[in-house]
């Protein structure tokens, strides 16, 4: 595989929309300063998992090899690998899919206006509904599962295929295009004939509370949502903030990391793995680093997301407050395979500065709550803030 650089875009992947080093879960058919002694350190590798991810990487290699000298498609041996490997999280994709995955990296999609993630039974549920989107007009909510799109299941398939049927990818779907879904919720199984529109991702939305306390979420880390959070910071007013990462799937890290830099004084933000070799991430100095801070989770909170919580915890920079995260700790890096098409494989996984894992254990917060997670954090904050 070529391209080690993680910061580099791949060749020939069209507009640069910065995709490169991605913790990703499925981007949808939608207080203490915390100075860290040893920020320098590199945490020890994940031998098990970079011994697994070096054995996908050759299946992979082999496969296409394989298909190139027998004159057959290398997508679709890459897929039949992937396939076979289990990894949940790496996926091919064609050349015009992988550009309508930059799209919605870089803000823009078409699409139905819903965010799935695929569950460890490998069924695929809905984690979350734009408003005002075909999705929200019919009724389809959060936690529904969707069982098929136009007639093929979607139990199994990895959830990025799910995403290239949702927006049609495949026959390069236009905005007024229909697809039909059918869907479950508990007993109730229906169908739904949804129309795409083009949609754009508000990833970052402030607004101000009682306190004063300033809720800034960030639904998704697409191009340019951590300069978002740190001018939503700069601009907030006096007072506590809460960063709302509830339902984050993740995004392109390094966003993530330019939002971890908008509340600390540089230092380690994460270490990854590429193949059993251990980089680090760092943030960028000047932060805030004063002003209290309350991070909201749920189990919805992955990858990037996971990684910018565990950043600011570990710093002793905010307190967490919500229910454990979903524990998506790996890294996967886009290869330009001989077809133009692209292959993401699971290259490792990241550690928090403490260096713990996230993978399959995800983050515990410093204070559980689940009903009310919102009223909580303010009220946290607002003893936060009060003089001693």
């Amino acid at each position: 595989m070529s391209g080690r650089d993680p910061f580099r875009q791949p060749r020939r992947i069209r507009r640069g929309a910065a995709l490169t080093l991605l913790f990703t879960s499925v981007l949808v058919a939608g207080a203490a300063t915390g100075a860290l002694p040893q920020a320098d350190r590199k945490s020890p590798p994940d031998e098990a998992g970079s011994a697994a991810s070096a054995g996908h990487h050759a299946a992979v290699t082999r496969a296409v090899e394989e298909a190139l000298a027998d004159g057959k498609s290398p997508m679709e041996a890459a897929k039949r690998a992937v396939s076979r490997s289990g990894d949940r999280w790496s996926a091919v994709y064609s050349e015009g899919e992988y550009e309508e995955f930059e799209d919605a990296l870089d803000g823009q999609y078409t699409g139905v206006g819903l965010w799935a993630r695929s569950e460890r039974n490998g069924r695929i549920a809905v984690t979350k509904v734009r408003a005002g989107s075909p999705a929200a007009a019919a009724g389809i909510r959060p936690g529904d599962l969707l069982r098929s799109v136009d007639g093929r299941p979607a139990d199994g398939r990895p959830v990025t295929e799910v995403v290239s049927l949702l927006r049609g990818d495949a026959i390069d779907a236009p905005a007024g295009t229909t697809v039909r879904l059918g869907l479950e919720r508990g007993t109730r199984a229906w169908t739904e004939t949804l129309r795409r529109t083009q949609l754009s991702t508000d990833s970052v939305t402030v607004r101000q509370v009682a306190g004063p306390v300033t809720v800034i979420r960030v639904a998704t880390f697409t191009k340019g949502s951590g300069d978002q959070v740190r001018k939503a910071l700069r601009q907030a007013p006096p007072g506590g903030v809460v960063l709302d990462l509830r339902g984050n799937s993740g995004g392109l890290v390094t966003e993530a990391v330019t939002a971890a830099s908008a509340f600390l004084d540089g230092g380690l933000v994460a270490t990854y793995g590429v193949d059993g070799e251990q980089r680090v991430l760092h943030a960028e100095p000047g932060g805030d680093t004063t002003r209290p801070l309350v991070v909201l989770v749920d189990g919805g909170t992955m990858s990037a997301a996971e990684l910018l919580t565990g950043a600011l915890q570990d710093r002793g920079r905010a307190l967490v407050v919500g229910s454990r995260t979903f524990g998506k700790g790996s890294v996967q890096m886009p290869s330009r395979l001989p077809d133009g098409s692209v292959a993401e494989l699971t290259v490792g996984h990241y550690r928090t500065p403490s260096g713990r894992g996230v993978d399959g254990r995800g983050i515990t917060p410093d204070l559980e709550a689940d009903e009310g997670a919102l009223q909580r954090a303010e009220s946290v904050l607002r003893g936060l803030a009060t003089p001693s």
